[in-house]
């Protein structure tokens, strides 16, 4: 069987809908055979199950999961083992010996809603955490995936390696900094639609350089995520600080990523919108490699 781990710096990380990593064990006679680093790049997080699925994981080890993340997970047969923390070999060591318990931990978001709940949460020790929004869907995450953008490559899995960057030339991310491609089921909604839509047609050993526009990236940011709440209404609320990321729960029980921008005696102004939104993006992106 394999197990992945949300993964960071050797250790558990602690929200699965942001994990930029994840730790893959192949497991035989009850021992760990090998392990591999995988890289979630750029894949909406809405998709992390079906990438995990694709890589044959019949187990999570994580910190904090939330709703959505949960019902993904599940409806791709994957058994979630959520509140470890620390070394990430020492907790696969753990659930070898039977000492995780299966369950929920809230953590993580699926989509932005005005409404919130009565509680926020910080970062640390969190209510409810997640990634912030982007871009993407699956469509359930657990089995086959509509295509969305037609093409030669259009519901194949690639590798791809790709190195991201800002207009002023600094970088936000790269593949070859993870040590490796990044995999996904091209066409179909897990990546942001303007990397999805320049690899569609690639051929394997090619490179294309992309310039993104925020509507074919993370979207362009909307005042209407902008929330300003009486402090007295959001319990927890007094204790935050400005530039602080906190996480809100909708009516529905979803939970959505916010950043504290402006507070005083009574108020507090915390924005919902991606940390991308508005932002015009640059990909160099190189195809390693297409199967069926």
């Amino acid at each position: 069987m394999r197990i992945a781990v949300t993964y960071d710096n050797g250790n558990v990380f602690q929200h699965f809908g942001r994990s930029q990593q994840f730790k893959v064990y192949t497991i035989e006679n009850g021992e760990v055979k090998d392990s591999e680093v995988v890289s979630t790049g750029t894949i909406a997080h809405e998709a992390l199950a079906g990438l995990l699925s694709g890589k044959g994981v019949a187990a999570v080890i994580c910190g904090g999961i939330g709703p959505g993340a949960q019902n993904a997970l599940d409806e791709a047969g994957i058994t979630i083992y959520p509140g470890a923390e620390g070394n990430a070999d020492e907790a696969v060591a753990a659930f070898l010996r039977g000492e995780l318990g299966q369950g929920t931990a809230n953590c993580d978001h699926h989509d932005h809603h005005e409404n919130e709940s009565a509680e926020a949460g910080s970062e640390e020790g969190c209510s409810g955490c997640g990634e912030g929004g982007c871009s993407g869907g699956c469509g359930g995450c657990g089995g086959p995936r509509e295509v969305i953008y037609p093409g030669k490559n259009a519901g194949k899995t690639v590798k791809v390696h790709y190195r991201g960057t800002f207009n002023d030339g600094s970088q936000f991310d790269s593949s070859y900094d993870h040590g490796e491609p990044l995999e996904f089921v091209c066409g179909t909604g897990m990546m942001i639609p303007g990397f999805d839509k320049a690899v569609v047609d690639m051929e394997v050993g090619e490179s294309t350089d992309i310039h993104l526009m925020p509507e074919d990236a993370y979207g362009e940011r909307d005042e209407r995520n902008v929330l300003e709440l009486k402090i007295a209404e959001l319990p927890g609320s007094e204790d935050l600080t400005v530039g602080q990321r906190v996480f809100l729960q909708d009516d529905y029980g979803r939970h959505f990523p916010v950043i504290v921008t402006s507070k005083d005696a009574l108020n507090i102004t915390l924005d919902a919108n991606h940390e991308m939104a508005g932002k015009e993006l640059n990909f160099h992106i190189e195809l390693v490699s297409v199967e069926d």
